[in-house]
């Protein structure tokens, strides 16, 4: 059955002991055009990092320093593929649009190591914040005030384990095309030839000329509009983390419970993330309502490929973010009346409507306003991305996360650690009273 972690799981670690050795630079490996990258209207809003921590069990025939030597020859190779990862985001002079200038200003290159074993920092999929220990922060290697797009960490442990923690801006890179970066990385490493040849052209996703807004698009706000507390913000109130577990017969359940309730077709195909997406949303609202305004809208986000739905596709190869936000909006009392069939639908619509004429709509809205998606949670989904797949020379990963921030409304799918089975493990932060709810929700939807 699907499981949370308690508050009286074994303390985590809050210091990792981590000491770094050396920070530099680096820099192609061979000479590269000087060049501005276009971004698009997707990317120009994505201007904070994203850091990911990908963990590395003990390999005698790869030893911490052989790795750092390998991992450090093959970033200098890949920047010359992806050559805008050793420049820096700028602003035109005349356009003052906010674009790629990859003149090699060099990526960032750290070298560290914990005093602990890797299996004494515990279960890995526990959101411990002390994994930002594992990515760096201080960027200004070589001068004040600077900012690569990318900086790698490699992290050794007294096992031989290690973590790779690698912070890249989100300008650079959707979930999906940093997964294709990473194997990238893994094939030049190992001297094979590109696993998949990118594509940067990123004038696919350019507004149209004029722009043109065919839908209201209720998800965006404007940047004046935004509350001050959204989905973007961290958050100041104390907050308690927790893992909620489920299998892939709590998947099934979950499935099985939307058929067979009011307005259900046992014929009806029901994907695992639309079963999962409408079960965090019943709990999300209902742990966050008082009761005394049971009209209250209650919006969840959640990200939607676009590659496949616009008209001509995008490459699968393309490099930058073609994810837009899709959402579903209902009152409190209609989350908590509605049949759970109804809410399924009701995500699925959300992303149904991602056709290609509302996607352009939406990179045109970009064109004419300043602003982002806002919602009160949305579910930011790494389970299918194939991160802990991916084959470097000395093995796949143990687990890969995300590092944890103080946010509230976000919410985290994410595959089990190697060995976990084939469910789906969520990343969950909320006030103490709001988790209380939202934990005796999240089991007694699943009958627990």
């Amino acid at each position: 059955m699907g499981t949370a972690y308690d508050h009286d799981s074994p303390p985590l670690l809050e210091d990792l002991k981590v000491t770094i050795h050396n920070s530099s630079m680096i820099f192609p490996s061979k000479e590269i055009e000087k060049k501005s990258l276009f971004l698009s209207n997707i990317d120009k809003v994505l201007t904070f990092d994203v850091e990911t921590v990908h963990f590395f069990g003990a390999n005698k025939d790869f030893p911490p320093h052989v790795v750092t030597e390998m991992l450090k020859n093959a970033l200098e190779d890949a920047l010359v593929v992806y050559d805008f990862l050793s420049g820096r985001l700028k602003v035109h002079p005349e356009t003052k649009r906010l674009e790629m200038d990859s003149t090699p200003e060099g990526a960032g290159f750290v070298v560290a190591s914990s005093e602990y074993k890797l299996d004494q920092l515990g279960d890995l999929d526990y959101p411990n914040t002390a994994f930002a220990q594992l990515v760096h922060k201080n960027k200004n290697f070589l001068k004040e005030g600077d900012d690569p797009l990318c900086v790698t960490q490699i992290t050794s442990f007294k096992c031989g384990g290690f973590a790779i923690g690698i912070s890249t801006s989100h300008t650079t890179f959707d979930g999906l095309s940093f997964k294709t970066f990473l194997d990238n990385v893994a094939s030049i490493a190992a001297k094979k030839p590109l696993a998949v040849t990118p594509c940067h052209d990123r004038h696919l996703l350019a507004a149209r000329s004029p722009p043109s807004v065919t839908f209201p698009h209720p998800e965006m706000l404007k940047l004046n509009d935004l509350p001050k507390s959204n989905i973007f913000e961290a958050s100041t109130e104390e907050l308690h983390f927790k893992v909620f577990k489920l299998t892939s017969n709590d998947i099934t359940k979950l499935k099985e419970e939307a058929r067979n309730s009011v307005g259900g077709d046992k014929s009806t195909r029901i994907t695992g993330f639309n079963a999962i997406t409408a079960h965090i949303w019943r709990c999300k609202a209902l742990s966050c309502d008082d009761g005394s305004n049971p009209n209250r809208s209650s919006t969840i986000l959640y990200a939607v490929d676009i590659r496949s739905r616009l008209e001509p596709p995008l490459p699968k190869s393309y490099t930058g973010n073609a994810v837009l936000t899709a959402y579903a909006t209902a009152t409190c009392r209609e989350v908590e009346e509605w049949p759970f069939m109804r809410l399924v639908e009701t995500v699925r619509e959300g992303a149904t409507r991602m056709t290609n004429e509302y996607a352009r709509s939406i990179i045109d809205w970009g064109e004419m306003n300043k602003g982002f998606p806002n919602g009160e949670v949305l579910v930011s989904s790494w389970w299918r991305l194939g991160f802990e797949k991916v084959e470097f020379p000395w093995g796949k990963p143990k687990y890969c996360c995300p590092v944890v921030y103080h946010r509230k409304d976000i919410v985290l799918l994410f595959p089990p650690v190697e060995g976990g089975g084939d469910g789906v493990s969520i990343i969950v932060a909320l006030p103490p009273k709001d988790m209380n709810k939202f934990h005796a929700l999240f089991n007694k939807f699943l009958g627990v």
